[in-house]
């Protein structure tokens, strides 16, 4: 298989025509296949789990306390928590369980300003069942590969982003997405459990803010009908050059929030590809949210999409003393959801 892989990135150093020929037969490949294991892992679900019967807060959201939490330390020791920050990474992540030091500092600075809240960090929103690529049976050794490649293999990375391209694909298909968006819904309960069991009488109303970055803030939106279903809370989702289709969350969000750098091309494609983010378009969730004042674009400064000039970058800005990531956080701090 090593060897298969190998010769095949070798043949890719021919130039960038056989890299687009490759990606683009893989990403065929993939989009036939990816609907299949959404659907085995529906087959092997009970009703409760797949949110059939309403409000089932007692199975989803006290049946994981016993489970360890893996919170990658960013919590404190609080236990009069209130609010539960979720992070939905974008598409070129390999695992949920691995934070690149810049979204670990926007994480930590977020739960130390606001300590009534706790960080749930480990829900990967291109897996149904919440496993990262390295615990996929059949094809994590090529995952694994492609995720540790280095040097003039680099390039192979770009298998990772065109897989889990095909997961937003189908969290944003209306055939396929409800199943998949359950699944992603279920899971960040099971995290949200794990890390701080919400109170069954809360002194206040519990918010449950859904961050999302690339195709995270898709996925988070998807999820928002069904967390609405299941618990009584708040639900805010705050994109961070997100790519979404405006279809999907707004109606059930009590706010949405999208940040935008000014050199982030990326974030513009779900503005220009998605009729239902089409401004003409007045009776879609979007346009809607839009007019009623629940939806704000902010432009989050000079960012790029991803990388050290990223929403996330520890590069310094230039005539500045703030890394890239420092203004993300100080944006969005400046939010109005964390008042009480």
């Amino acid at each position: 298989m090593f060897k298969l892989i190998l010769s095949l990135i070798r043949w890719l150093q021919g130039g960038a025509l056989r890299l687009l020929t490759l990606a683009g037969i893989i990403l065929l490949i993939w989009g036939i296949i990816s609907p299949v294991g959404t659907l085995y892992w529906w087959l092997n679900q009970s009703a409760e789990n797949l949110g059939l019967l309403k409000k089932p807060s007692n199975s989803l959201v006290v049946s994981y306390a016993n489970k360890d939490s893996q919170d990658n330390g960013l919590n404190n020791s609080n236990n009069d928590i209130n609010c539960y920050i979720v992070f939905m990474p974008g598409v070129g992540d390999f695992s949920a369980d691995e934070l690149t030091n810049g979204e670990k500092i926007f994480l930590t600075s977020l739960i130390e300003k606001h300590p009534k809240c706790a960080a749930v960090a480990n829900v990967f929103p291109y897996s149904v069942a919440n496993k990262s690529l390295g615990g996929q049976r059949f094809l994590s050794p090529i995952w694994s590969f492609a995720n540790d490649a280095t040097g003039w293999l680099g390039g192979a990375g770009v298998l990772i982003k065109i897989r889990n391209l095909w997961r937003f694909a189908i969290s944003a298909d209306n055939r396929y997405g409800t199943i998949y968006n359950q699944g992603i819904a279920s899971a960040i309960l099971e995290r949200i459990d794990a890390v701080h069991p919400i109170p069954k009488s809360p002194k206040q109303p519990i918010k449950i803010i859904l961050i999302g970055t690339s195709g995270g803030a898709e996925v988070s939106l998807n999820a928002v009908p069904f967390l609405k279903q299941w618990i009584d809370a708040k639900i805010i989702v705050v994109s961070i050059g997100g790519v979404f289709n405006g279809r999907n969350g707004f109606n059930q969000s009590e706010y949405v929030y999208h940040f935008r750098g000014s050199r982030d091309w990326v974030e513009n494609i779900g503005g220009t590809l998605f009729p239902s983010r089409w401004l003409w378009n007045v009776t879609s969730p979007f346009v809607k949210a839009r007019n009623s004042g629940r939806y704000t674009s902010i432009m989050s400064g000079s960012h790029k999409h991803d990388g050290d000039q990223g929403y996330f970058g520890e590069d310094l800005i230039p005539n500045s003393q703030m890394k890239y990531v420092d203004i993300t956080v100080q944006k969005v701090n400046q939010l109005a959801i964390w008042s009480d």
